[in-house]
């Protein structure tokens, strides 16, 4: 057996944005911290998630950002820590931001890689350890048993913050084993699915010359919910930030819809249609129409018989989701009726859980980012109160 390391005050199990943002606070406050790692390098899916524009947040009204949450149990975290106090912090790590059309904020650089590097040299700074490798495998009484370089190790921390992500991506690290060991502890945990994903279709041979191309310009409909947004035509289906937007709607077996004209209505297109020559082809009237070459594809795939009676609503069959690990997030984790408001266990004291562990879910544009960075200081904080009361300051 190898020796043993000493237990630090604080431990935070997972180096994605939740839990370096909890190491921060314990750090901030004085209290020595520990962050393992069981991948080679921290925080592997947020630098993924960065690599074609790190999202940072959404910049827009307080009620209007957490109403895309779906679970109330969020909104005092995210006031405490929402779209401004995101921009603010990453410009402490000296970051320059932008903010898009959409409402949408970047740093001027665009990659995570800058911000990240300037984060962990500062917890560096400020006396944070960080182990890589070190992959937790369980409780052993009142110990934390991990495998490591060094051989197997456990370690028994006054405090620990759990930030072990969700159960998508698992390359990455995202892989739910946690799950197992924290139900045999009595914890509640809601069963995973898929969210930010896209969805299979049965495409014809037909299609393969528009896959990977955008479909724009489009509404998109699921039951009764609409949204105007891009999508893009992959070799397996749909995907991209319009699914994105209406993915609840669709994973709960709604068909998707399209209108391929959201700007004219019935009567425009019929007036429109009559002013053509009669001896056009198909594909020059829906091109006058204003449809391009994706979208023309897909009206000839599921309305080659009547291309002109469903321009309003294009029917696209759905074979389902794609699979859990291929989905940007989940939906599913540590059920909220398992933690207290401070985001702690109630079934093992002293532990709290931050980031994609916990069951909730929101669409992508940086909602997801600045819910994992306020969970992670909340938890953070919350651990620090707690080695507060453990103890008192000395008069």
């Amino acid at each position: 057996m190898p020796p043993q390391p000493e237990a630090p005050q604080a431990l935070v199990i997972g180096a994605g944005p939740a839990g370096l943002m909890a190491a921060e606070e314990l750090a901030k406050a004085g209290v020595q911290t520990l962050v393992v790692e069981a991948k080679p390098t921290v925080a592997r899916k947020f630098l993924m998630a960065g690599k074609s524009g790190l999202n940072v947040t959404k910049d827009e009204a307080e009620e209007s950002f957490v109403s895309r949450y779906d679970t109330p149990h969020l909104r005092p975290i995210l006031a405490d820590f929402g779209p401004q106090d995101v921009q603010d912090w990453c410009r402490s790590l000296g970051q320059d931001l932008y903010t898009g059309s959409s409402g949408r904020v970047f740093p001027v650089a665009m990659k995570a890689s800058p911000l990240l590097r300037a984060w962990v040299q500062r917890l560096t700074a400020q006396g944070v350890e960080i182990r890589t490798r070190w992959r937790w495998t369980g409780v052993d009484g009142s110990a934390l048993t991990f495998d490591t370089p060094s051989g197997p190790q456990t370690l028994t921390p006054k405090v620990t913050i759990l930030a072990l992500g969700g159960a998508s991506w698992s390359r990455l690290g995202s892989d739910g084993a946690w799950v197992s060991w924290l139900r045999d502890k009595g914890v509640q945990i809601t069963d995973w699915r898929p969210a930010n994903m896209g969805f299979r279709v049965d495409w014809s041979s037909h299609m393969t010359p528009v896959f990977g191309q955008p479909v724009k310009g489009t509404a998109l409909l699921a039951g009764n919910h609409r949204e105007r947004g891009e999508f893009v035509i992959s070799a397996k289906g749909v995907e991209g930030g319009g699914i994105y937007s209406i993915y609840k709607y669709l994973r709960d077996a709604y068909t998707l819809t399209l209108d391929l004209l959201p700007d004219l209505d019935e009567d425009e297109i019929t007036r429109r249609l009559a002013k053509m020559k009669p001896g056009e082809s198909t594909t020059n009237r829906l091109r006058k129409l204003g449809l391009d070459r994706t979208q023309i594809a897909l009206v000839m795939e599921f309305s080659r018989t009547e291309p002109f009676a469903r321009l309003k609503h294009l029917p696209i069959p759905l074979q389902g989701p794609n699979p859990l690990d291929e989905a940007i997030s989940v939906a599913g984790g540590v059920a909220w009726e398992a933690v207290t408001p401070d985001l702690e266990l109630k079934a093992l004291p002293n532990t709290f859980v931050a980031g994609e562990m916990l069951d909730w879910e929101a669409p992508t544009g940086g909602y997801l980012l600045t819910a994992c960075w306020a969970t992670g200081r909340w938890a953070g904080q919350a651990a620090v109160r707690r080695l507060q009361q453990a103890s008192p300051p000395r008069t």
